[in-house]
């Protein structure tokens, strides 16, 4: 689909200015990435900043034996703060982004990042935005993993979840899970066990029921 004005003042609702509108028309792409489809990798050089405009992406990170840990989500008017920092400093990405649902997004070269910075107070604003919920969201998930155990980590993340796609019914794996969460999928099938027998989740075939 090609960018039009028109397009892009409906669906961002007036977040920007028209003149940074009209350069996100001539300069940005729009792209639309199937569930499962990985936007950024460990290593890449980032030549484009996703900004999402619906769906879900989720940004995790791995350590030297290549386990990989949820760090967070991004949804709609997001951007990924780590990415920002990656193009302005030149440096290789360290995190993996990943399509949770199918996302729609529009790209953004990462020479217009610092440029636009400086001759769009929106723009700032709006990465320095992105930034301070890149960092509460990072605040959160290190409350979790120090005060909380992991069976309310794993309850608070179905539950992220279900906000994500605002569905009871999430499609995933235990397997799927366990990566997420840096952990086995034995622990993660014992806890959710344990759930499920407290009332809170009902388990189905590559399928958990969030119960209300």
């Amino acid at each position: 689909m090609k960018l039009t004005l028109e397009y892009l003042q409906e669906t961002l609702k007036g977040q920007f200015e028209r003149s940074l509108l009209q350069e996100l028309v001539e300069v940005g792409q729009y792209k639309r990435a199937p569930v499962g489809a990985y936007l950024i990798r460990p290593g890449e050089y980032i030549r484009s900043v996703p900004f999402i405009i619906r769906g879900s992406v989720k940004i995790m990170r791995a350590d030297q034996e290549g386990r990989e840990a949820l760090l967070y989500y991004l949804g709609g008017m997001d951007a990924c703060a780590m990415s920002l920092t990656c193009c302005l400093g030149s440096r290789r990405s360290e995190i993996t982004a990943q399509a949770e649902e199918e996302t729609e997004m529009i790209t953004i070269p990462v020479e217009k990042v610092d440029e636009w910075m400086c001759r769009y107070s929106t723009w700032k604003q709006f990465v320095f935005q992105t930034y301070q919920k890149r960092f509460d969201s990072l605040l959160a998930t290190v409350d979790q993993v120090v005060f909380h155990k992991l069976d309310e980590r794993l309850l608070a993340y179905l539950q992220q979840k279900g906000a994500n796609c605002q569905c009871r019914t999430l499609a995933i794996t235990h397997e799927q899970i366990a990566q997420d969460l840096a952990t086995s999928r034995e622990v993660i099938s014992r806890l959710l066990k344990q759930a499920e027998k407290a009332g809170l989740i009902k388990l189905m075939r590559n399928k958990i029921e969030l119960i209300e």
